[in-house]
């Protein structure tokens, strides 16, 4: 997140106010519409906002923006579909909290969409922000990269009963896409979970050490990013609105349930990284523990043997045992004899 410009960057400025938020790019801005209804679906792409006409009921339009980064074009989807300002500005912010926001005629719906990386153990996060109106849905991506594409080979090939039911039912699914990638993301991170579960006991190093605390980051992060979609799907549930029929608010109800198991994973996850720091700390400990047992076992073996050297590297001139022809070798038998008397008398205590 290093050189992403933060919200302070807009203090001072008049609400409404559209100010890119985000990681910056230089690409163009992809949009693609969708009409469908029971009998056909019609894809297609368009340059500008202005050439996109809303269908006529009971025909549905999903409009796919990828890419939000340049202010223009989300002006112009503003005056083309009426969209309130502040609408824009929580567009173009991708620090945004997921949410629910009630515009009389359309419903906003801030989402974050999480999937792993293509090269790193990490995961991504990417904005998705969705307007609901009464036969249509506007939706802006950071990036085209999304994980949308079931729905949309669903739409072209007629499969499932997407064609056949209306925009709330489009927003359904597409909120129901977002919360079985968290299903994904978890899964990434329960395995890597595991791994350093054996690294802790087995190896416990430095390196894991940071793994643990890079792991705690991420379980937070993935927190902040689910716990308030709870508060979403429940809005969703209770919201009274011609636009969003009782039969699509069941639907709304097992992504409830969903949701809910995924903050209980989430939970779970992040006391076990915590159990992990703890086990880690009492892993090293214990390995310092048996090499400071090894070391004081030594040392208490060499002692005596230290003072029986001590006594004869004395320089005096009348030391009997010099003169004897056995001496040096009756020295060392006892140095030996009382190493191994030792070490039998540990062993006995237990103490190796």
């Amino acid at each position: 997140m290093k050189g992403i410009p933060k919200r302070s960057i807009k203090a001072g400025l008049a609400p409404g106010t559209l100010v890119h938020i985000g990681k910056k790019k230089t690409g163009a801005v992809k949009i693609t519409v969708f009409e469908y209804d029971e009998t056909h679906c019609q894809e297609r792409q368009v340059a500008n906002p202005e050439d996109i006409k809303i269908a006529a009921d009971p025909a549905v339009t999903w409009i796919d923006v990828s890419g939000i980064h340049q202010l223009e074009v989300i002006e112009r989807f503003g005056k083309q579909f009426n969209l309130h300002p502040l609408l824009l500005e929580d567009i173009v912010n991708t620090d945004q909290r997921p949410k629910l926001d009630d515009y009389d005629s359309y419903w906003y719906v801030v989402l974050k969409m999480l999937y792993a990386a293509d090269r790193s153990e990490d995961f991504q996060v990417e904005q998705v922000s969705l307007v609901l109106g009464p036969n249509f849905l506007l939706m802006f991506q950071e990036n085209g990269r999304d994980v949308f594409q079931p729905i949309r080979e669903r739409l072209r090939t007629g499969k499932g009963r997407i064609r056949q039911s209306g925009a709330d039912y489009l927003l359904y699914s597409l909120v129901d896409a977002v919360v079985d990638q968290y299903f994904v993301v978890l899964e990434a991170v329960g395995e890597r979970l595991e791994f350093l579960q054996d690294a802790v006991v087995d190896n416990p190093r430095p390196a894991t050490l940071h793994e643990i605390h890079a792991l705690k980051r991420e379980l937070l992060f993935l927190r902040r990013a689910v716990w308030p979609v709870r508060e979403v799907i429940s809005a969703l549930e209770r919201l009274d609105s011609p636009a969003l029929r009782d039969s699509t608010k069941v639907f709304f109800r097992d992504v409830y349930d969903h949701v809910i198991q995924i903050i209980d994973t989430i939970e779970t996850l992040r006391e076990m990284a915590s159990g992990m720091l703890d086990i880690y700390l009492s892993s090293t400990s214990s390995r310092l523990n048996a090499v400071i047992k090894v070391l004081t076992i030594i040392t208490t073996i060499f002692m005596p043997l230290t003072f029986i050297v001590g006594i004869y590297g004395m320089n005096f001139e009348y030391m009997p045992e010099l003169h004897w022809r056995w001496g040096y070798p009756l020295v060392l038998l006892g140095i030996v004899a009382i190493a191994i008397g030792m070490l039998v008398y540990f062993k006995r205590k237990k103490w190796l």
